[in-house]
C-alpha cells in the first residue's frame, strides 16, 4: 500500500465516523419530526375518510384479483382443452402404434387392427365423457364406442347441428397425413341442444386412418368452473375478509359459511330488504362493478346486524356475481384505536425527541471518536506487524532460492573447471616433454579463457537474481525464461526432467528480479514433485496473450496435488514436503508477489492432458500479468 492511500485510509477512520454518527443523528432526527409531523396532523384531518378509502380499495383489489384470476382460467379454457385433447390422442396413437409394432410379424393387419379397436374401446376418460374414434378416408367410422350403430357406415356427408361437413375435415387430414384441431356442434346423449366441441385428429399411416377425440366446450368450462370455485372457497384476507359468489339467480356458490354454498340468498335471507339489496348487486354486476352499502343481518364473527359495504363485479359469459366487503363497525373501533394512539404519540414525541436526540447524538459522538481512535491504533499496529512479517518471509525466501542457487552455481561450475583443469594439465605435461608447440599452447588459454568467462557470466547471473533493485523495467518474456533456464538447467538435465515450450515474445514492464524469482519457485516446485515419479518427466510452459494481458501456463505431469490441498498450497508455511526439504514459503511468496508487485494474479489447478499419445496428469499454475 502506498503512503498516499494510507494517509487517506488513516484519515478516513479518524474521522468518517464520528462525521457519519453526526450527520445520520441530525437526519434521522429531522425526518423523524417532520415525519411525525405531518403524520398527526394529516391523520386528525383526514382519518375517517382514508379508512374508508383504504378499505374500498383494499376489497376492490381481492375481487379484482379474484376476477382476474377467472378470466385468465376462462381464456385459457379451449387452450387447455386444446391441450389434453391432443394429449389423449397422442397417448391413444402411441398405444396404437406400439400394438402394431408387436404384432406386425405375428398377426394379419386385420387382427392387429382388431387388437387396436378393442383397446382403445376399453378406454374412457372425463369421467365417462371422453373416447376415441377412427376413421378412414372414404368416412367410414371404424370406432365410435357411444354409438356402436354407427360402425362400419360411411358418414362422409354426415353434417353437423350448423350444416358443418366435420367427416370431410377428418377425410382431408388422411389424405395430407398430418394432425388438426376441428370445433362443430353435436348432440349430447338424450338432449336435443347442439354444444360447441372441439375435436382433434391424428393421422395413423399403417391403416391409412385417423385415430381422434373430443370434448365438450361447456363440460370442459364446468370443471375449470369447479376448480376456481374450490380455490375461491380458500380464500381469506385480514381476518374475517372473504369472497362470495352468487349467479345470476341468486344462488350461492361460494361463501365463508359452507351452509349457504348451493342454496338461495332470497329463501336465506340474511340481509335488510334481500329482494332489493339482490336485485340491486345484480344490476350493478350486469353494468361491470361497484359498491353497495346494506345491512347484514348477521356478521360471521358476531352473528349481530352490522352495516356492510361491499365491492361487487360480474363475470357476464358466467352469470357470476363476485363480491367482498368490510364491516362499519370494524371500521369505528379501528378509528377511535387510532385516534387515541395519534394523539399519545403526538404529545409524548414533541417533549421528548429533541433531548433524547440530543443525548444519543453525544453518547454516539463519543463512542464513535473512541472506536475511530481505536480502529487506527490497531490498523497501525496491524500494518507494521504485517511489514515485519512481509519482510521476514520474503528474507526467508531469498535465503531458501539462495541454498539453490549455491547447488545450481556447483553443478553450472563443474564442466568448465573440468575444462581449465584438463588444458592447464596438458600444456604443463607437454612442457615437462618440450613438446608444447605454439599451437597447443594457444588452443588450450583459449579454452580456460572460454571457460572462465562462462564461469564470470555466470556468477554475473547469479548476481542479477539477488540484486536487491526493485526498478519496473521493459521486460521480454521470452528473455526472462531464458535467464531462468541457465539458473536451473543444470539440475534439471541431472534429474532428466525435460521442458517443452511455446514462449512467445510479449513485452511487458515489471519488476524483473521479482518476476524471475516467482518462475524459480514454480519451476523448482514442479521439479521437486517430478523426481518423485519413475515416468518421463515433462514440464510444460505456454506463454499468450490477449489485449489486456498476458498469461503464462506451467503445467507438470507428476500427478497433481491432493485436492484437500489445493486451497492451501498459496497459504505461508504450508507444504507437503518433508520439513527438511520445504519451507512452505516458496509459492506464498509466489502469490504475495505476483498480486501485490506484478499486478495480476497467480492460480493453480489439477490438469489433465495428453502428450505423444499417453495421458498425463499434473499441477498447472497460471500467472495473468495486466499488460
Amino acid at each position: 500500500m502506498n503512503y498516499k492511500n494510507e494517509k487517506n485510509l488513516t484519515r478516513i477512520i479518524r474521522y468518517s465516523l464520528p462525521l457519519l454518527t453526526i450527520i445520520i443523528s441530525l437526519v434521522i432526527t429531522i425526518l423523524l419530526f417532520l415525519e411525525n409531523k405531518r403524520t398527526f396532523e394529516q391523520e386528525k384531518k383526514l382519518l375517517n375518510s382514508e379508512f374508508i378509502k383504504e378499505n374500498k380499495k383494499n376489497i376492490q383489489e381481492e375481487v379484482e384479483r379474484v376476477y382476474n384470476y377467472i378470466l385468465y382460467m376462462k381464456k385459457s379454457t379451449d387452450n387447455s382443452l386444446k391441450n389434453q385433447i391432443k394429449n389423449r390422442v397422442y397417448e391413444a396413437h402411441q398405444i396404437a402404434n406400439d400394438i402394431y409394432e408387436k404384432y406386425k410379424n405375428k398377426k394379419s393387419k386385420e387382427e392387429i387392427f382388431e387388437i387396436i379397436k378393442d383397446t382403445l374401446r376399453s378406454i374412457t376418460f372425463n369421467e365417462g365423457r371422453g373416447y376415441y374414434f377412427i376413421d378412414d378416408i372414404n368416412g367410414i367410422k371404424h370406432l365410435q364406442p357411444l354409438n356402436p350403430e354407427f360402425e362400419g357406415k360411411n358418414l362422409l356427408n354426415y353434417k353437423d347441428a350448423n350444416g358443418y361437413e366435420f367427416v370431410k375435415t377428418i377425410s382431408e387430414t388422411i389424405k395430407n397425413k398430418s394432425e388438426r384441431f376441428d370445433t362443430y356442434y353435436w348432440y349430447k346423449p338424450n338432449d336435443l341442444k347442439s354444444y360447441r366441441k372441439i375435436s382433434f385428429y391424428k393421422y395413423f399411416e399403417p391403416y391409412n386412418i385417423v385415430i381422434g377425440t373430443g370434448e365438450y366446450v361447456e363440460d370442459f368450462e364446468n370443471e375449470v368452473k369447479r376448480k376456481v370455485l374450490n380455490y375461491i372457497n380458500l380464500i381469506r384476507y385480514k381476518n374475517e375478509g372473504y369472497i362470495f359468489i352468487l349467479d345470476y339467480d341468486f344462488n350461492y356458490l361460494s361463501h365463508i359459511n359452507p351452509k349457504y354454498i348451493g342454496k338461495n340468498a332470497l329463501l336465506i335471507d340474511d340481509a335488510k330488504n334481500i329482494e332489493n339489496v339482490s336485485k340491486d348487486i345484480l344490476f350493478i354486476a350486469k353494468n361491470g362493478e361497484g359498491y353497495y352499502s346494506y345491512i347484514q343481518y348477521r356478521k360471521p364473527s358476531t352473528n349481530l346486524p352490522t352495516k356492510k359495504i361491499s365491492y361487487v363485479k360480474g363475470i357476464k359469459n358466467w352469470n357470476w356475481i363476485i363480491g367482498t366487503g368490510f364491516y362499519e363497525d370494524d371500521l369505528k373501533n379501528n378509528l377511535e384505536q387510532k385516534k387515541k394512539e395519534i394523539d399519545t404519540k403526538f404529545l409524548n414525541y414533541i417533549s421528548n425527541v429533541l433531548v433524547v436526540a440530543f443525548v444519543l447524538t453525544l453518547i454516539f459522538l463519543a463512542i464513535s471518536i473512541y472506536i475511530s481512535k481505536l480502529i487506527e491504533d490497531n490498523f497501525r499496529i496491524y500494518k507494521k506487524e504485517i511489514e515485519n512479517q512481509q519482510n521476514i518471509l520474503a528474507q526467508q525466501s531469498k535465503m531458501a532460492s539462495m541454498g539453490e542457487m549455491i547447488a545450481n552455481i556447483a553443478h553450472q561450475w563443474r564442466q568448465p573447471l573440468s575444462v581449465i583443469s584438463t588444458a592447464a594439465t596438458g600444456i604443463s605435461f607437454q612442457k615437462e616433454l618440450n613438446s608444447l608447440s605454439d599451437k597447443d599452447f594457444f588452443e588450450a588459454t583459449e579454452k580456460i579463457n572460454d571457460s572462465a568467462q562462462y564461469l564470470s557470466k555466470t556468477i554475473d547471473d547469479f548476481k542479477n537474481f539477488f540484486s536487491p533493485i526493485k526498478n519496473e523495467k521493459l521486460t521480454n518474456i521470452k528473455e526472462l525464461f531464458l535467464k531462468t533456464f541457465k539458473l536451473l538447467d543444470a539440475q534439471f538435465k541431472t534429474k532428466n526432467i525435460n521442458i517443452v515450450q511455446n514462449i512467445k515474445d510479449i513485452q511487458i514492464v515489471t519488476l524483473e528480479n521479482e518476476f524471475l524469482q516467482v518462475l524459480i519457485n514454480i519451476l523448482n516446485n514442479a521439479r521437486d514433485e517430478l523426481v518423485k515419479v519413475e515416468y518421463d518427466r515433462y514440464i510444460f510452459i505456454n506463454v499468450s496473450h490477449n489485449e489486456k494481458t498476458a498469461i503464462i501456463e506451467i503445467y507438470d505431469n507428476a500427478g497433481g496435488i491432493n485436492e484437500k490441498y489445493l486451497e492451501k498450497v498459496f497459504e505461508p508455511y504450508f507444504t507437503t514436503k518433508d520439513k527438511s526439504i520445504g519451507t512452505g514459503i516458496g509459492l506464498y511468496m509466489s502469490h504475495e508477489i505476483v498480486t501485490k508487485h506484478l499486478n495480476g494474479t497467480l492460480s493453480v489447478q489439477n490438469y489433465e492432458f495428453t502428450y505423444k499419445n499417453k495421458n498425463y496428469k499434473g499441477a498447472k499454475f497460471t500467472i495473468e500479468i495486466f499488460i
